[in-house]
């Protein structure tokens, strides 16, 4: 399990102007130290992470559905009162999302952008003020570029790097096969680093990066709880009301879970209770074992 560690009596700061400072060194949160290519200096603006705080990274879409956006929000609220540190990119979709549930859970938050801290090339331009209010807040910027350096396609999955070192845990909401999300993922499992995936509807592309991802044996993360569990906390009791306010399940999928809370059921068995296809309850079980609510043993299924 990780900790956030640093040394306070040999932490080097040089002090560049009253917002921004440089981290060298020592200095160097230590699970930066650890990855390959690690840092050598990180421009900060505001504070790093809370000390003994959980880091955890939260990745996805700029493109993001309604549902995307619901289940970000709703997951990172559910995690409100605990020591956790929200990281993410400050990019429009997803990781916007993810700083804003922050702040409206009082949670602390950094944000690592893909170009220097200067306002004049901070990217996206459109979260300036979201920067500012992450830094009203108590959370953070961190760059490793100087402080006008522009952001270029090369410098996102640098500072992807970044945020999948610093974090504990990586949880990915909506992306594509091909996307920079799936680079913060990927350079987390090669760091050991726990994976989160949340399930989407299997009709969406933007579906199909969190869906491999589970499929190389990522976690499906449904509720807070999930988080909370993969971070080293407690889990708390009574979690699964949570989950289907979270999933976009349909009348049959809850009737199927109903059922399933009160006694396993084999395939055959659902069949006859639903008086439907074969055919019909092989996707409806597809699609609740896809989004990890129901899994089969012992030729039964039941609650996950």
């Amino acid at each position: 399990m990780l900790d956030y560690k640093y040394n306070k009596a040999i932490l080097k700061v040089n002090i560049m102007n009253e917002n921004t400072y440089t981290i060298e060194g020592d200095g160097i949160p230590f699970q930066l130290t650890q990855i390959p290519q690690p840092p050598k200096r990180l421009f900060v603006q505001g504070k790093m992470p809370n000390e003994g705080a959980k880091i955890l990274c939260i990745v996805g879409a700029r493109k993001y559905s309604s549902y995307g956006e619901e289940a970000t929000r709703k997951l990172i609220l559910g995690l409100k009162g605990y020591n956790i540190c929200i990281v993410s990119g400050l990019a429009l979709g997803i990781d916007g999302i993810a700083h804003r549930a922050a702040l409206d859970a009082g949670l602390q938050t950094i944000a690592f952008p893909g170009s220097g801290l200067d306002r004049k090339v901070l990217y996206p331009s459109k979260h300036k003020k979201l920067a500012n209010e992450i830094l009203y807040a108590g959370g953070g910027l961190i760059s490793e570029f100087e402080m006008i350096h522009p952001a270029f396609n090369w410098t996102f999955p640098m500072r992807n790097r970044l945020m999948a070192g610093i974090s504990e845990a990586v949880i990915v909401v909506e992306a594509e096969l091909l996307s920079g999300s799936l680079i913060t993922t990927r350079l987390a499992l090669d760091y050991n680093r726990n994976v989160g995936i949340v399930p989407g509807q299997i009709t969406s592309k933007l579906s199909d990066g969190p869906h491999s991802l589970i499929k190389d044996g990522a976690t499906p993360v449904t509720c807070s709880a999930d988080i909370l569990e993969m971070l080293g906390f407690q889990r708390p009791e009574g979690t699964f009301v949570q989950r289907e306010l979270l999933l976009d399940l349909n009348e049959k999928e809850k009737k199927i879970i109903e059922e399933l809370q009160i006694e396993s059921l084999n395939k055959d068995q659902l069949v006859q209770k639903f008086n439907c296809s074969a055919q019909e309850i092989n996707g409806l079980i597809s699609s609740l074992e896809i989004q990890g609510l129901i899994k089969e043993v012992g030729g039964k299924f039941r609650i996950n």
